[in-house]
């Protein structure tokens, strides 16, 4: 080979690996593109990012090889999440999954109504104005609903079962969701009369003010806690329980999480099957189906989960008819 062919050959070569990861990065941004709005952080959804990739798997779906996926958090500062959803658009996603939040979904669907949105909620979707019904959604949302207000009840008839002395309930809440607070604080104060029970309402938006919430309510000295279902409170769990425990406050919680971070007792929607629903909606959306054909689906799997080592703690005596209730027992 002569000195100018070798020198052709090796300029070829070079650029030919130059062009290497550019190909790579072109098919990169080939593939469809998930935009996952979420409340919370990044540090407290590894269960339910595994969930929702699991529901993407069912379909054929693998992150990083045939979808992407940009992920926007809100850290519990729900007041970011329309800045964070109209990032989403700009970027032009193909579907954008607001899972566990209806300041997530109401934030996508204020942002767009010609991208796909799926949604779940705890409340009612229709009267949230994110569909128009739920066999037959319209428009450019559809998805999951789980219960949250609707369990109050049900979950408190069990704190008072466990705890029968209490009568002074302190009812914990974000005010950052208003929807949510008022739909939660109605069932409860239907259920705790029907009880004979007295409540009071405590608001926290911040670990600070969940602090202050928790000195103060031990100061009112109310003899249990009912924790209101909120994704901010979710990813605060840990100190939650870590506070109930503190103040040696029996408390109840909305989701299995709670429980297994050391809190007494929790009863609600399995929120790990729920995010693996969205994520099997959302492959279906990538599939070609539209959100007007995908009815929304209701939550039926229901947990109710007793930490028997928080109970020894607070030193409470647990009937058997509640243990034989429970769908998991923590030793």
């Amino acid at each position: 080979m002569s000195g100018i062919r070798r020198r052709d050959f090796v300029i070829l070569l070079g650029g030919g690996a130059a062009a290497w990861p550019l190909a790579a990065s072109a098919q990169q941004s080939a593939l469809p593109v998930i935009g996952f709005l979420a409340p919370g952080s990044l540090n407290t959804y590894p269960l339910y990012l595994a969930a929702f990739r699991k529901g993407l798997n069912e379909l054929g779906f693998v992150e990083g090889q045939n979808v992407a996926i940009e992920y926007r958090w809100a850290e519990g500062q729900y007041d970011r999440l329309r800045a964070l959803a109209a990032d989403l658009v700009r970027r032009r996603v193909t579907v954008i999954a607001a899972p566990g939040s209806s300041p997530g979904a109401l934030a996508a669907k204020a942002a767009t109504s010609t991208i796909p949105i799926i949604f779940s909620v705890g409340e009612d979707p229709v009267k949230l104005g994110l569909v128009s019904s739920l066999g037959r959604p319209q428009g450019n949302a559809t998805g999951i609903n789980f219960f949250t207000g609707e369990l109050a009840a049900k979950r408190l008839a069990l704190l008072h079962e466990l705890v029968p002395g209490a009568a002074r309930l302190a009812v914990l809440v974000n005010p950052s969701d208003p929807v949510r607070t008022e739909a939660v604080l109605r069932e409860v104060q239907a259920a705790a009369a029907a009880l004979g029970l007295e409540i009071q309402v405590f608001n926290a938006s911040t670990s600070r003010e969940i602090d202050a919430a928790f000195a103060m309510l031990a100061h009112e000295r109310v003899d249990a806690v009912f924790v209101g279902p909120d994704p901010f409170f979710n990813t605060r769990r840990i100190q939650l329980a870590n506070l109930s425990a503190r103040y040696l406050m029996p408390a109840t919680y909305a989701v299995r999480e709670y429980a297994e971070a050391g809190g007494l007792m929790s009863y609600g929607t399995s929120l790990a099957d729920m995010f693996r629903q969205v994520g099997a909606y959302t492959a279906r959306i990538l599939k070609g189906t539209k959100p007007s054909d995908l009815p929304v689906v209701q939550s039926t799997k229901f947990e109710f989960v007793l930490n028997l080592q928080t109970a020894r703690l607070l030193g409470l005596d647990v009937p058997p008819t509640l243990l034989a209730r429970a769908d998991e027992v923590i030793e």
